[in-house]
């Protein structure tokens, strides 16, 4: 498993229709309202088996602005298809985000991917801080009502994570710039290279926009704060994924070549039971990593991440070390040599309902490692300092803190969507933030220019 090219085979037209056919068109669609998105699936679906494949697309990014994206990366088990009636009945679900995928995929092929062509311009511009998919899917929907929108970020290319975040076996990556293409050729600016409070003052951004949507997302790392963890060849999760998407583009990446962010012949332990941590030991074996091992400290129901995707993990070869956490980085001035770990147990549950995790006495045993990938999850940036905005509203989390049942910060303006609100979470959530907030962002324009007038 060395290819980084994606694993799903798309679907033939018959096998298409047949999926979607199984569909049992329930009166209650709880596949819908399993979804962030609340999709019409059961509708989609119906027209897909039929054969009416672009009015099947059409329902389908009425209410999505990346069907295609999600329709490859949601954990649908744990969504739409773990809520299916089929599924839950014990006749297995219909495979709902193939099926958007295939759906996608036909209408670019076939050209039912309308351009971006407002009716009318609103005269009104709106800046959008992050090209991740809360700022892309916000994007979309502004330009197409018409109003005229700059994207910054700090990144040479635009797509956040979606570009350097996931690799390249889930979501390819000209799937994501045909995207980022079709709002460039409906008008939208992007400010690539461009990081706010570093390169350009947010004050400028702010003076230079009608109105403005955060939508930085998280990348502070969770470190780990064992003995040795600051030895070399310990490294963080995502310095490891942009290395590895960055050489899949063809840039010069000289920390990969080095061997420093290169999981190739090496041994590899990966902490952490999320989608990240996934990523990152698919990744280390098709580098060709002469073993993986995913250490996490609670047991396989508990795991964060896509139980479809430890699956896939454990088929290319993985090892899973569960109700295991890391006490030690071993190893000396030269690097890493090894973790040594301690067996872990979980407790009666709490009045919570949730199980605490505590150390079994004498279970310490060591894993052999030359590289060990801390995936443990993001923290937000100080964007209060970094925007130099002392109104701007944090909780206690460090996210951007907004009004009640609204994207607006304290900031008059200024709103804000995706992970830098509710933390690190799903790209499907940040695409109905990003759309949320376009909505809100047109009310309080139009309400504005109205007063105005």
């Amino acid at each position: 498993m060395r290819g980084f090219d994606e694993i799903q085979a798309d679907f033939l037209p018959a096998a298409g229709t047949a999926q979607s056919g199984r569909c049992a068109q329930c009166g209650v669609p709880f596949c819908q309202t399993g979804c962030p998105l609340e999709n019409n699936i059961p509708d989609w679906l119906r027209l897909a088996a039929e054969g009416r494949a672009e009015e099947a697309w059409r329902q389908s990014q009425a209410t999505s602005t990346m069907p295609e994206i999600c329709g490859r990366i949601c954990p649908q088990d744990r969504l739409c298809e773990g809520a299916c009636t089929l599924e839950q009945s014990g006749w297995e679900t219909v495979t709902i985000g193939a099926v958007e995928r295939w759906l996608g995929d036909m209408a670019f092929e076939n050209g039912w991917v309308d351009p971006i062509r407002p009716r009318r311009e609103r005269g009104l511009s709106v800046g959008i801080v992050g090209a991740g998919p809360a700022g892309l899917a916000a994007a979309d929907r502004l330009r197409t009502a018409g109003y005229a929108v700059t994207v910054y970020d700090r990144h040479d290319r635009a797509g956040g994570l979606l570009t350097y975040g996931i690799p390249g076996f889930k979501l390819e990556k000209p799937v994501v710039q045909r995207r980022i293409d079709r709002l460039i050729d409906g008008g939208v600016v992007f400010r690539l290279n461009t990081g706010i409070g570093v390169d350009l003052p947010f004050a400028e951004v702010r003076a230079a926009h009608d109105a403005v949507l955060i939508a930085t997302g998280v990348y502070q790392a969770r470190r780990l704060t064992a003995p040795g963890c600051g030895s070399r060849g310990v490294i963080p999760a995502l310095d490891y994924l942009i290395a590895s998407n960055r050489k899949g583009f063809g840039d010069d990446v000289p920390a990969f070549e080095s061997g420093e962010l290169n999981a190739a012949g090496r041994r590899v332990v990966v902490i952490g039971g999320g989608d990240t941590a996934m990523d990152c030991v698919r990744t280390a074996v098709r580098q060709g990593a002469t073993s993986v091992t995913c250490l996490y400290r609670r047991d396989r129901d508990n795991m964060p991440g896509s139980a479809r995707e430890t699956l896939h993990a454990e088929e290319e070869g993985v090892v899973f070390e569960f109700l295991a956490a890391p006490r030690a980085v071993l190893g000396g001035a030269s690097g890493v040599t090894g973790v040594r770990a301690q067996r872990m147990a979980l407790s009666a549950p709490g009045p919570d309902g949730r199980q605490a995790v505590e150390a079994v006495p004498g279970g310490e045993f060591d894993l052999a490692a030359d590289l060990v990938i801390e995936a443990l999850g993001f923290e937000p940036e100080d964007i209060r300092g970094l925007f130099a905005e002392p109104d701007l509203a944090l909780t206690d989390a460090g996210t951007l803190r907004t009004a009640a049942r609204t994207r607006a910060t304290t900031l008059p303006g200024v709103f804000a969507a995706g992970d830098i609100v509710r933390g690190a979470s799903l790209v499907v959530w940040a695409v109905k933030d990003g759309q949320d907030a376009a909505a809100e962002i047109d009310a309080w324009l139009s309400t504005r220019a109205q007063v105005a007038a």
